[in-house]
């Protein structure tokens, strides 16, 4: 991660009236970047900034545009670094237990601009797996898991699920490498 970006006044401006209406907070934005990262074909920044900030890039202040790049930037290099350096941006909530819910939506958007690039993976016998540890955190509207986790479950599988993100992104991204 850039020591240079401000997280924490990225994090107040995404979640600022200033920013636009459909604009990704930050743990939504960190997983979507993580996405189009590791697509299996290259996604321009013309495409997902957009889709990112919820409207016109040139609708936001420059510094916001240099910390989204910057961040973009550490997550690329950390995915090509040997051993590879995955550092998602959780939620951390009051009771000390790590949210990754939005993260993982924020990565799946990006999944969703390529859905058919994706499936190969996503339906691969061998390699399928890879982003379960992402899909597990996908809820329908009533709380309950798109994979059938029980409720009594879901906790400790969604904690479970969380740790092996990093490791999974990283396979993720190599497994497009190596295709």
């Amino acid at each position: 991660m850039d020591d240079n970006i401000d997280l924490e006044a990225l994090d107040g401006y995404l979640s600022s009236d200033d920013s636009p209406e459909n604009c990704m907070m930050l743990s939504d934005l960190d997983g979507f970047i993580h996405g189009v990262i590791c697509s299996p074909v290259m996604i321009h920044s013309d495409e997902w900034l957009p889709v990112a900030l919820g409207g016109d890039p040139g609708e936001v202040p420059v510094w916001v545009l240099n910390d989204i790049t910057d961040l973009y930037m550490g997550i690329a290099q950390g995915l090509v670094a040997d051993p590879p350096v995955v550092e998602p941006i959780f939620w951390q909530a009051h009771e000390g237990h790590v949210i990754a819910m939005d993260w993982c939506e924020g990565f799946m958007q990006a999944v969703a601009l390529r859905p058919k690039e994706w499936l190969r993976l996503t339906e691969s016998g061998t390699d399928g797996h890879l982003v379960n540890p992402i899909v597990a955190h996908l809820l329908d509207d009533n709380g309950n898991s798109l994979l059938g986790i029980p409720q009594e479950e879901l906790d400790q599988v969604l904690a479970e699920a969380a740790d092996a993100i990093p490791d999974a992104v990283a396979e993720i991204f190599s497994y497009w490498r190596q295709a």
